[in-house]
């Protein structure tokens, strides 16, 4: 790599960010950068992926998604 390159790293489409209250917990869905729905689990962000046309082959690929405030595993406030 040349000195002062900087490599490019492409975002995830998706994100999810962290953990909001409510009955019961939510997280945020945003797709492409702009929020495309509320999730209460994995499965939830997956339909919305597809429903955004987004296919995620490994929810644990930070290429693929972006989990802000704790990975796929948490759901509930801290």
């Amino acid at each position: 790599m040349t000195e002062g390159t900087i490599p490019y790293i492409s975002p995830a489409r998706v994100t999810v960010l962290g953990v909001q209250p409510g009955d019961p917990p939510f997280r945020i869905v945003e797709i492409d950068g702009e929020v495309f729905s509320t999730a209460r689990s994995m499965t939830d962000v997956l339909l919305s992926a597809a429903a955004a046309g987004v296919t995620i082959h490994d929810l644990d690929d930070p290429g693929e998604v972006r989990w802000v405030g704790g990975g796929r595993f948490h759901w509930n406030p801290a």
